[in-house]
């Protein structure tokens, strides 16, 4: 039996495992099924195994130079609280073009680390952050590409309530790797907190 990060129930009820009735073949490895009504079922497992390696990893870098991404208006209340939680930097709303890669832009910013909520919409800080060898840790669901990603969380990325369940369990999980809180129970968000 799975150890999950949280009640398996409550990644059901976010929706946390529907995905789209497209699949991108790079997604194939994380799709659990095909359901009836065409809709394809994303792994929990995975999910629940890539939320702790990416809470893993994010604390290995200075949370300021961590740049969280997303375009998406149900984004951007889970990627603030995430930030203020973290110290990670929150980039909401349109990301414009020459963020990464151009030094005379006024907003100019050199990130160590980029996550971004999906990358098809957020794709323009995708491909700058891989034109300048910056690695990105991505929510993808299952019509995602996951060229220029270098880790894949399968998840939900469009459901309001899925989007605020992954930011909560990251912030969770960045807190307890960094030692900023002993474990779990001293994590006191509540999910409530993330939701749009």
């Amino acid at each position: 039996m799975v150890e999950f990060l949280i009640p398996q129930e409550q990644y059901l009820e976010a929706g946390a495992h529907i995905g789209t009735r497209q699949k991108h073949g790079s997604m194939r490895g994380y799709i659990y099924k095909a359901r009836d009504d065409g809709l394809h079922v994303l792994d929990l497992k995975k999910l629940d195994e890539r939320i702790r390696l990416a809470g893993s990893i994010i604390s290995k870098y200075p949370l300021g130079e961590v740049f969280v991404v997303g375009n998406k208006d149900n984004a951007r209340k889970p990627i603030q609280k995430f930030c203020e939680l973290t110290g990670a930097t929150a980039l909401v709303g349109r990301f414009t073009p020459g963020r990464f890669t151009n030094p005379a832009r006024e907003d100019f910013c050199e990130p160590r680390l980029v996550i971004v909520t999906d990358p098809s919409v957020d794709r323009q800080s995708v491909r700058e952050a891989f034109a300048v060898h910056v690695p990105v840790l991505a929510f993808c669901d299952t019509n995602n590409a996951t060229h220029y990603l270098d880790l894949v969380i399968p998840t939900n990325n469009k459901g309001r309530k899925s989007i605020a369940l992954m930011y909560w369990l990251l912030a969770r999980e960045v807190m307890k790797a960094t030692g900023a809180i002993s474990g779990y129970e001293a994590f006191t968000a509540t999910l409530q907190d993330f939701e749009a």
